[in-house]
């Protein structure tokens, strides 16, 4: 149940198009649907902000389909990750449109009508070398079903340092990088020190026998020098899409709150009995330390460093235009 379902239903009740019982019944399934060997999380995406995805290993294909089903019937969508073939197969014969990644091994039933990215800018995923493409293709699906656009640039690892090198215009578009690599990791550190935006690392499992299956791979990209790199389990495609989903939407919310306040700050100040209330300093890094007081944790840096002056002046610019 996404929130514009939810709202839409709501809606539909007040306007008397909707029987308030036939409105309980779409909800019966609502928070939480139990299948007896899955407890199915319909409040899922009004948390947040997207919908439970299944994974599929340690699963039989019956119990794949069924909590899918449960999804589809809840949200019109569901996305399986690490499908084998025989759920995938069973996937694609029970849901004919969903779009099956046999690389990737993931298969994503999308909304009807498809909706468009919501992030700020592009999450790039990149590759250390064509084994890596697997968990690069996890990656890949899952950021672009989590809303975000995504580029992908494979196969430029350190063995060949100049097919990286003459990429750095895709590097410097993107607001967050995915880098995947085997071996020694290294490729996580040099993009980490080409950028200013950041880095999720994801190690993977391919390598000879003193890579540890991953292992190796893993505490290197732990002890990077390069600032601004974070890492993920060892083949997780998946959370390092998740990861630089919330990273990509949550500059957009910083820029929503930032022009916002700019546009709040000038009407306020306009009232013409302002002189009968508080009043607001005329300097925007004011209004700066009031979001910093007023939030915590890491949403505070976020919306900080987006709702800086300039921001503030172009809502300003805005509340005074004729």
């Amino acid at each position: 149940m996404t929130e514009e379902r939810l709202a839409e239903l709501l809606a539909q009740v007040a306007r008397g198009t909707l029987a308030p019982s036939a409105a309980l019944d779409r909800l019966r399934r609502f928070p939480v649907e139990d299948l007896t060997f899955a407890q199915v999380d319909h409040l899922r995406p009004l948390v947040q902000g997207f919908a439970e995805v299944v994974l599929c290993e340690g699963k039989t294909v019956a119990q794949i389909v069924d909590i899918s089903s449960a999804l589809e019937r809840s949200s019109e969508s569901f996305l399986a990750t690490r499908a084998s073939a025989d759920a995938r197969d069973a996937l694609r014969q029970r849901f004919p449109r969903a779009e099956v990644n046999e690389a990737a091994r993931t298969v994503y039933l999308a909304p009807q009508p498809r909706p468009e990215p919501t992030g700020h800018g592009t999450v790039l995923v990149v590759s250390a070398g064509t084994s890596d493409l697997p968990v690069a293709e996890e990656a890949a699906v899952v950021a672009g079903a989590l809303r975000n656009r995504v580029e992908k640039l494979y196969d430029v690892g350190v063995a060949g340092i100049h097919r990286l090198l003459r990429q750095t215009e895709v590097l410097e578009r993107a607001s967050v990088i995915i880098v995947v690599a085997g071996m020694d990791g290294a490729l996580a550190s040099v993009v980490g020190g080409m950028v200013r935006v950041p880095v999720v690392a994801v190690p993977t499992s391919v390598g000879y026998g003193a890579s540890f299956g991953g292992v190796s791979a893993l505490l290197a990209m732990l002890n990077s020098c390069a600032s601004g790199v974070s890492v993920v389990n060892i083949d997780n495609g998946f959370g390092a899409a998740a990861a630089a989903s919330r990273i990509n939407h949550m500059v957009v919310l910083g820029f929503v709150v930032g022009f916002a306040t700019g546009v709040s700050l000038e009407r306020w100040r306009r009232r013409k009995d302002a002189s009968a209330g508080p009043r607001l300093p005329a300097d925007a890094s004011h209004v700066i330390d009031l979001l910093r007081r007023a939030h915590d944790g890491v949403m505070a840096c976020v919306v900080i460093a987006a709702c800086g002056r300039r921001l503030a002046m172009s809502g300003q610019r805005l509340a005074t235009a004729p």
